[in-house]
């Protein structure tokens, strides 16, 4: 699997705290290396056909999608984020 970011990714992850974006990164990680990781909670989003979420610390999630083999990142930030998944 690869991981693309999309526009409102970047624009989330750029205003994200320091010490969340490293959080971020070890989660990203994770979720190429084992997408069912117990810590990354990986689930499909409730009211979205193509959307899943997953875990960044207690407080901040991800958003994405999957298409062939490529994570779409859709989001990142708190649970704000899922107003516009």
């Amino acid at each position: 699997m690869m991981i693309q970011t999309e526009k409102s990714f970047d624009r989330d992850y750029v205003k994200l705290p320091k010490n969340i974006q490293a959080f971020a990164e070890k989660q990203l990680t994770l979720l190429l290396e084992n997408p069912r990781h117990p810590s990354l909670q990986v689930k499909k989003m409730k009211g979205y056909k193509d959307l899943w979420e997953g875990r960044i610390t207690i407080h901040y999630r991800f958003t994405f999608k999957i298409v062939g083999e490529t994570y779409y990142l859709r989001r990142i930030g708190t649970h704000e984020i899922y107003k516009n998944p």
